[in-house]
């Protein structure tokens, strides 16, 4: 009589909630340029939540700007490609390859609200489609359940 096969393991990579030493092990990035603290929900290659903690601790709040503290625009923008660079890899490691993605296009990039220090910023993607070995993301960014930025981000395969 065959035994039946127990389930596979999840991949440790898919299991959520990812804290920041396993998202460590899947960017390059460091600080102080890691924008992302924790993914908090994933669907393979559909969509990724994420969570940055904003600190006044941070370097760009030294002159960004003095005594009124917003962070930049931009670093909105690049925590929401770091949390597109996550759900790719993420999404890859139930397969073989896990390929390292850049960030090549911004579009239709719009900021709302003012991030400043102790918000949580949440980080929603959505990977719309693939395109040879470009992904095509849509992105928010929120505070308190109010957006505050959103942007489509193409982001191409190193290599």
């Amino acid at each position: 009589m065959n035994k039946p096969t127990p389930p596979a393991a999840a991949t440790p990579a898919a299991t959520v909630p990812v804290d920041v030493e396993r998202i460590m092990a899947m960017l390059p990035h460091r600080y102080p340029f890691l924008l992302v603290d924790r993914v908090l929900e994933f669907n393979a290659d559909k969509s990724l939540r994420a969570l940055k903690n904003v600190s006044i601790n941070e370097p760009f709040f030294q002159g960004h700007f003095p005594g009124h503290p917003v962070m930049p625009g931009v670093l909105i923008i690049e925590a929401l490609a770091q949390a597109s660079g996550l759900l790719v890899f993420l999404s890859a490691a139930q397969r073989e390859t896990q390929p390292k993605y850049y960030l090549v296009k911004v579009d239709n990039a719009k900021f709302t609200q003012m991030v400043i220090p102790g918000d949580q910023l949440i980080l929603e993607v959505e990977l719309k489609r693939m395109i040879r070995r470009m992904g095509l993301f849509a992105c928010r960014a929120s505070v308190d359940g109010k957006q505050v930025a959103e942007a489509e981000l193409l982001c191409a395969e190193a290599g």
